[in-house]
């Protein structure tokens, strides 16, 4: 565990910037994730939500900016700030020629934990996540659920303080996401913290204490659920701050 003070941020950036040719993905971005938070960072599709999260974890270099986790900057101290990270990014490819329980224990050895350790946890994790049947299957031939779940279990088998995780219910079965809800819950309640980006606002307020709200590469507004939603619900809330695509709703062709 990192020695930093408790009050420190799980994560912390500052003037974080990224433009695209001529596009500003994310511009000067400011953002404090709490200790112990589940915090939801929610906006549109293209807001820069996962643009801001590779930034953060060492995926992608800023323009401008720093992030750190836990205290440890994320670019001048990489091996220091990712050993308090685990990251389940959007898109990314996994390595599926590996079975469940390979890719799990792969991740682990990364890290540098004992083979016994990575053995043991691995079999926790494939059994709390519904995989033991199968663990010795390719990745592969796993389903999207399947492999949202062994994602999560390679992104936390070195039991990190902060999880990082972009979009870890797409295309997922109710059942999967239940299970996963579940162990993210009990991570959190033990003193860890996790960020989730969704564009899905009733999962991030069943979900989250925290919310960041990001359109166009701008966090719009930040803080715990109810300070975020103004007493309002917080879909109401996203579209007032956002707004609605496109104008009339109505399409006049339509109406039989």
């Amino acid at each position: 565990m990192n020695s930093a003070s408790q009050t420190t941020p799980a994560l912390r950036l500052r003037g974080l910037s990224k433009t695209f040719g001529q596009t500003k993905a994310v511009e000067t971005l400011d953002l404090d994730v709490p200790r112990g938070s589940f915090y939801g960072f929610v906006g549109p599709n293209g807001a820069g939500k996962t643009t801001t999260l590779s930034m953060a974890t060492g995926l992608m270099r800023p323009d401008a900016g720093t992030a750190e986790v836990v205290g440890v900057d994320v670019w001048e101290q990489p091996w220091e700030a990712k050993r308090s990270m685990g990251v389940l990014a959007d898109g990314v490819t996994l390595f599926n020629k590996l079975t469940g329980a390979q890719l799990v224990a792969y991740a682990g050895l990364l890290r540098g934990m004992d083979r016994d350790t990575v053995e043991s946890r691995t079999a926790d994790l494939l059994r709390v996540l519904g995989l033991q049947d199968a663990q010795g299957k390719l990745v592969q031939d796993y389903s999207a659920g399947m492999t949202k779940k062994i994602a999560l279990a390679s992104a936390m088998v070195h039991a990190p303080e902060l999880l990082v995780l972009d979009e870890p219910f797409e295309a997922v079965d109710p059942v999967s996401a239940r299970t996963i809800r579940g162990l993210l819950e009990s991570y959190v309640s033990s003193g860890g913290t996790v960020i989730l980006s969704s564009h899905v606002m009733d999962l991030v307020q069943r979900m989250c204490s925290h919310v960041g709200i990001i359109a166009e590469g701008r966090l719009l507004a930040s803080g715990t659920l109810d300070e975020v939603r103004a007493g309002s619900d917080l879909e109401t809330r996203f579209v007032e701050l956002v707004g609605l695509e496109g104008g009339d709703q109505e399409l006049a062709w339509l109406q039989l």
